[in-house]
């Protein structure tokens, strides 16, 4: 049912002290609007609870983004596009624009605005985990003054914020200096834009001498507020990242997270997939490589710029073993840099039809096997494909005969039930971690089998994109 228009006050005083003077005088009364795109869905379902709406939109003290040399101070009111376009926001916070790009399409990213995805305090928010990682904090306004606080304390529980009645967001402040860390974002959601997380993280990260000097998780979709997962954290600060290091990391984030079952997803999905991006993460931060070594990706990255198309496409072939991915991104040539072939590669992919997903599916041996799918008979896969299967499966040769044979029996199992092999991102993982993720997916539906298996190909081929890289 559609609401009433009549039944509803909107107001537009113009400035900033008629605003938080308008919520002084009827506190809790007056709700602010600024792009509208919650508000307006709720109002449009009749579902709006509030009658008095007070307009925001295009405040000069909500919209500026002010950059000083300790910080970065953003209006409340700025876009998704104002966050894209800003030169000092892609540079050093890589985490923010990455969910500026995530969330809705182009005209949502126009009007939704940074201090509304705060204060709306949905725990599936894109934005809100890389505020947590970048340790901001925010300015609320009032008639009594400004007042400072963390962002990190904002959240109280579902839907719950320590805004005041008679306050407003101001800004957000996220201080300069993350510009040395390793960052990883990933959202995990029915389509990458243009619907609601699953689960989503954001992370940073910074090794020295091998170990982890320093770490910051945060997870959307897991709890009742956007979580920064600080006990996961303290297991691997300090320490080495090796296969029983992201055991413990994993037992740390089940331990942490809270999540639910809702129209979206399951409790169970969301802690076996938030395992997975915390181990996805710390995965990359060790592999992360040196400034002489990325100088080496540019030894691969640039001939193969400028080779043919059939050569270049059998060059890069192996890393995903889907001819349509390869040609598509061969026609996106050339590439600056890593970052800009592993984005391109993660668009190309989701774009794909399933019958392309399915070839390269079949480009994979069995788990446990040395040989690929004979599904598609008269493939065979590159060798450099067959040779990365081998290491991938590594946990899987050495692992114990009950093992092999439990593998053996859930293959045939899966086979059976959804007509092609099991796929999985083996690397880092170990063999009854494959196990029990085999076993857990053989519950799944045919349509959330197939984006599960296509997420974890996903996976697989980011990984192999950085070996080829590095030659």
């Amino acid at each position: 049912m559609r609401s009433n228009p009549s039944d509803y006050e909107m107001v537009a005083p113009g400035s900033l002290q008629a605003i938080v003077s308008l919520l002084a005088k009827e506190p809790g009364v007056w709700v602010p609007i600024a792009g509208g795109t919650d508000v307006m869905v709720q109002y449009a379902a009749g579902k709006l609870p509030a009658r008095k709406l007070v307009s925001i939109w295009n405040l000069p003290e909500l919209r500026r983004i002010e950059v000083t040399a300790g910080e970065i101070r953003i209006g409340a009111a700025c876009t998704y596009t104002d966050l894209r376009k800003h030169e000092i926001v892609g540079s050093e916070f890589p985490l923010l624009q990455s969910a500026a790009r995530w969330t809705g399409g182009v005209a949502n990213q126009n009007r939704g605005t940074i201090g509304g995805n705060i204060v709306n305090a949905s725990p599936a928010a894109d934005s809100l985990p890389a505020l947590l990682v970048y340790g901001s904090e925010l300015i609320l306004v009032s008639v009594r003054g400004e007042r400072r606080l963390p962002y990190a304390s904002f959240h109280t529980g579902y839907k719950k914020t320590l805004l005041a009645t008679d306050e407003l967001l101001q800004a957000v402040c996220l201080p300069r200096r993350f510009s040395g860390y390793f960052s990883h974002a990933r959202k995990v959601g029915a389509r990458n834009a243009q619907a609601i997380s699953k689960v989503c993280i954001a992370a940073l990260g910074r090794m020295a001498d091998g170990v982890v000097e320093d770490v910051r998780v945060a997870l959307g979709s897991v709890a009742p507020i956007p979580l920064r997962l600080t006990e996961t954290e303290q297991t691997v600060r300090g320490k080495a990242i090796d296969s029983e290091r992201l055991l413990l990391a994993r037992k740390a984030v089940a331990a942490e997270i809270q999540p639910i079952d809702d129209i979206r997803s399951t409790a169970r999905y969301r802690a076996v997939v938030a395992g997975n991006l915390v181990a996805e993460f710390l995965n990359r931060l060790r592999s992360e490589r040196t400034g002489a070594e990325r100088c080496g990706v540019q030894d691969v990255l640039a001939p193969w710029n400028r080779l043919p198309i059939d050569e270049a496409m059998r060059a890069i072939l192996p890393c995903c073993g889907c001819k349509a991915w390869a040609q598509r991104i061969v026609a996106r040539r050339p590439f600056v840099d890593e970052a800009a072939l592993v984005v391109a590669s993660d668009e190309t992919w989701r774009n794909l039809t399933r019958s392309d997903w399915m070839e390269a599916f079949h480009s994979h041996p069995r788990i446990g096997e040395s040989r690929a799918s004979q599904s598609l008979p008269g493939q065979s896969p590159p060798a450099q494909s067959v040779a990365w299967s081998a290491l991938e499966q590594r946990s899987v040769e050495g692992a114990d005969a009950d093992t092999k044979i439990a593998l053996a029996d859930a293959n045939r199992e899966y086979e059976q039930r959804f007509n092609r092999i099991f796929i999985v991102c083996a690397t880092g993982k170990s063999a009854p971690e494959i196990l029990e993720s085999l076993r857990r997916r053989l519950k799944n539906d045919a349509e959330t089998e197939l984006h599960e298996a296509a997420e974890q190909q996903r996976q697989i081929t980011e990984i192999r994109l950085r070996k080829w890289l590095q030659g």
